[in-house]
């Protein structure tokens, strides 16, 4: 039998060129040889912008046909909104009630976040247990690995550390303890240098319009020691040279020679940097304009994703309870 894998997104906006390298890439892959339960994580956005939910729906719409355009099949794939089964909640619950306050308060990234996000209150009862949902997530679906940048290995610890206390509290091996699968995952900066993030306003999102990536690139931060064009430029420190490393690997050689030989321009490389981008999206592109013109097709794809994501969940809850004897 396949291996079981659970990962999520939060429904918080549009998905960028960040979302396609760092998780949707390895998704593709990872669904040829595991059973994948993906999911639009709401209840997760919902703990950090339950100021501003009003596009939480029309995202989950996009952000599906955004997975859907790079590669994840349905036919493979279980896609469901978490909201939607409601047995996530009620494991949250569960667990919420024997995690000591000490493990979710030493979470580095609980910190982290506290200290970097002035622009709304965290300080909350959600914020802090939001590694008690995510544990329960993994869990539900008794995932066997989960995909994670080493930033979430913290929360993966976290997880196991739940399923080892419920298990040892109620003498009962219900839980695994879920592996991570950390992916190589390519350096792909924003438009300005600082990390690809909607609240900088320094993305190239999936669904932009030719004319908007030719724009976006356009507006690239580059090596800052060119000054003129006679100038040598300086691959290793200029972001417009990682994406073609990234996207555009074919012609990265040709681009380091003109660059440290200053046969070409900054505005020039970036012109062609967004047509390679373009040529690569191409396919994407496509896809999604497919899936636009058929909405009520993504409405069942996730229904029925929901309706076998709540199959899985009903049984572990079943075990839970029996272990309970509640």
């Amino acid at each position: 039998m396949k291996k079981r894998i659970l990962s999520g997104m939060r429904p918080t906006g549009k998905l960028h060129l960040g979302h396609l390298v760092g998780a949707l890439d390895n998704w593709v892959k990872l669904q040829q040889e595991y059973e994948c339960y993906f999911m639009i994580a709401d209840w997760h956005a919902l703990m950090g912008e339950y100021e501003h939910t009003e596009g939480f729906s029309e995202a989950i719409v996009d952000n599906v046909i955004d997975w859907l355009s790079a590669g994840i099949d349905p036919e493979k794939s279980t896609l469901f909104i978490q909201s939607q089964v409601p047995q996530h909640l009620e494991l949250n619950m569960i667990f919420s009630c024997f995690t000591p306050l000490g493990w979710l308060e030493r979470c580095p990234t609980y910190k982290e976040q506290l200290r970097q996000i002035k622009t709304r209150d965290l300080h909350t009862y959600g914020f802090l247990g939001y590694p008690v949902l995510q544990a329960a997530d993994i869990l539900l679906y008794k995932a066997d690995k989960v995909p994670v940048g080493e930033d979430q290995l913290p929360h993966l610890e976290l997880t196991r550390e739940i399923g080892r206390r419920f298990n040892s509290l109620y003498k009962k091996e219900v839980f695994p303890s879920p592996d991570a699968i950390l992916t190589p995952v390519p350096k792909l900066l924003g438009l300005d240098g600082r990390k690809m993030s909607k609240s900088y306003n320094n993305t190239i999102n999936l669904s932009d319009s030719e004319e908007m990536v030719r724009k976006k690139a356009s507006s690239m931060f580059t090596d800052p020691k060119r000054i003129k064009l006679s100038d040598p430029g300086h691959p290793g420190e200029c972001n417009v040279y990682s994406y073609y490393e990234v996207f555009v690997p074919g012609r990265k050689k040709e681009v380091y020679k003109w660059c440290t030989e200053a046969k070409l321009g900054c505005t020039d490389c970036k012109k062609r940097l967004a047509e390679g981008l373009l040529e690569k999206l191409k396919p994407f592109h496509a896809k999604r304009e497919a899936f636009l013109k058929n909405k009520s097709k993504i409405e069942k794809i996730l229904e029925e994703g929901r309706g076998k994501a709540t199959i899985r969940a009903a049984a572990t809850m079943k075990e839970v309870k029996a272990a309970m004897q509640i």
